[in-house]
């Protein structure tokens, strides 16, 4: 069985009316979104790319012999925040989006400040808050490379050391909080 890096008696699931992977405790009888404390991030990540990814993504980032490469892609996740000057002021949460640009700046430094804290997970907060589509698979991304997302978003991104936020970034979509 493959290393999850999860602590002992945890395993990852996968969520059938989300599409996402969980994290279950069979002696517990406990479930999470979020990994359990204890969990090595670089081995749950790795899992998850190899194990819970579409499989287009899977191929991406497996060589010849099935091992993992560097292919120069990241992955990355976020929380959007809309105005009305945005280039689409629309989302699944508002049809129509009126708030300024200085009301979703206040708004996100609130999400900033709730994430930093440790009060709320970029990714939990994203799934309720965020206007991206990407919202329900709790902000995920997947894999990128290089000249995909907008300018500010790819920069901000590939600054990121997996396990760190960045502070707000403005792109013509709106404000963002990106996670690696």
């Amino acid at each position: 069985m493959a290393d999850t890096g999860l602590p002992a008696g945890w395993e990852v699931r996968h969520s059938n009316s989300k599409n996402l992977p969980y994290y279950f405790n069979e002696s517990q009888k406990l479930s999470r979104w979020e990994p359990p404390p204890g969990t090595d991030t670089e081995k749950l990540k790795t899992y998850i790319a190899e194990n819970h990814s579409a499989p287009e993504i899977r191929l991406d980032t497996l060589g010849l012999n099935g091992n993992t490469v560097n292919s120069g892609k990241i992955r990355a996740s976020h929380l959007l925040v809309k105005h009305r000057d945005s280039r689409r002021p629309s989302s699944w949460r508002e049809a129509e989006i009126k708030r300024t640009k200085e009301e979703a700046m206040s708004i996100i430094l609130g999400y900033e400040a709730r994430i930093r804290s440790g009060q709320s997970p970029l990714g939990q907060l994203a799934m309720s808050e965020s206007d991206d589509s990407s919202a329900r698979k709790m902000g995920d991304l997947g894999f990128f490379s290089r000249g995909v997302m907008q300018k500010e978003f790819e920069e901000a991104a590939f600054q990121l050391k997996p396990g760190e936020m960045s502070h707000v970034v403005e792109t013509a979509s709106g404000l963002h909080l990106i996670g690696r």
